[in-house]
């Protein structure tokens, strides 16, 4: 069976430079042709600071110096037009509270780097709004005892968002509606006694 397959796409392959066109793939081989490029990716966040479900380092909450820490993500969904980052903490006594509200973040950004300025407006174009904290920025894990659990959460939007100063999550949730063409989060914890 083997030689007649051969023989087969040799005369094939001799029509093909006689110029009349034809296809000389064994069922396998269409079934893994037909399989290629349709797996799709999942949109991924990460931090080299800490791993999903990890204990958050010291300096990047209020006992320490309370810096942004790096934050990458991978897979973009196709037609992204902007990012926008919650961080919050459903743990805490009065309910969610928010650690940090980001907008407007470059479609082209693929990485935060840590300690990004807590200004209104960066030098990208994305902008912050104010946290629980009533800051603009990132505002760290300050726990008022016990363990909790700080959820980054990573929007890919279709637009940038015509929001200006002060957006709070809320507001920065009603604005995305619509608009979310996928989410990723990362969960690190923080504990004090």
């Amino acid at each position: 069976m083997k030689g007649f397959f051969r023989a087969l796409c040799l005369v094939m392959i001799i029509m093909v430079v006689a110029g009349v066109s034809v296809s000389c793939q064994t069922k396998e081989a269409e079934k893994v042709a037909a399989g290629k490029g349709k797996e799709k990716m999942t949109f991924t966040i990460t931090s080299t600071a800490f791993k999903h479900e990890g204990m958050i380092p010291k300096e990047y909450t209020c006992d320490g110096v309370d810096i942004s820490p790096q934050l990458a993500w991978t897979n973009v969904p196709e037609s992204t037009k902007s990012f926008a980052l919650i961080c919050d903490d459903p743990d805490a006594p009065v309910g969610d509270w928010v650690h940090w509200v980001m907008f407007n973040i470059p479609s082209e950004t693929r990485e935060l780097r840590e300690k990004i300025a807590n200004d209104a407006v960066l030098p990208n174009g994305a902008r912050h709004g104010t946290n629980d904290f009533r800051k603009y920025g990132y505002g760290g894990p300050c726990p008022p005892g016990g363990t909790h659990r700080y959820f980054f959460k990573l929007y890919a939007l279709d637009s940038m968002l015509a929001l200006k100063d002060k957006v709070t999550k809320k507001d920065l949730l009603e604005a995305m509606k619509g608009h979310i063409l996928g989410q990723t989060e990362l969960m690190g914890k923080y504990s004090r006694k």
